[in-house]
């Protein structure tokens, strides 16, 4: 399971013309499940994504975490994070988990965010419009 995770001062996300999620500060987290994740493995990654220090504390030090700095996540499905590029010129998804088990864990993940944090969704498997002001930049890809 992989989280790519940026650190944003606002992001949302759109469908057909519709804005489905949407967040001030925090973190838009896009998510992409592999064929051997569990729900065991959703939890280690949202301890992490939401537990990870990336936020400033009063002398500007990257020492808060999501929570800590009164913070919201939306979370999206990101498929292509777990493309296989190291051959040729056309990405493999052969990693990937299939389309019911991704987004079963897609949903628990977001569900575990949700019970500690403020927390937003994209559509899981829609067409996807998604917007966002990095703030720094941040970013930071984390997998377990």
């Amino acid at each position: 399971m992989i989280a790519l995770i940026q650190r944003v001062i606002r992001a949302d996300v759109v469908v057909e013309g519709q804005t489905v999620g949407a967040i001030g500060h925090g973190l838009l987290v896009l998510l992409g499940v592999e064929k051997d994740d569990t729900p065991e493995k959703a939890d280690r990654l949202c301890e992490r994504v939401l537990g990870y220090r990336i936020f400033s504390d009063e002398q500007g030090k990257m020492n808060l975490n999501v929570q800590q700095a009164g913070g919201s996540v939306l979370v999206v499905s990101q498929f292509t994070l777990v493309a296989d590029t190291q051959k040729g010129m056309r990405p493999s998804f052969s990693r990937g988990a299939t389309p019911q088990d991704a987004e079963r864990l897609y949903d628990y993940f977001s569900q575990r965010c949700r019970l500690r944090v403020p927390t937003e969704n994209g559509v899981f498997a829609a067409d996807m419009q998604v917007s966002l002001v990095n703030d720094g930049p941040v970013t930071f890809s984390l997998q377990v």
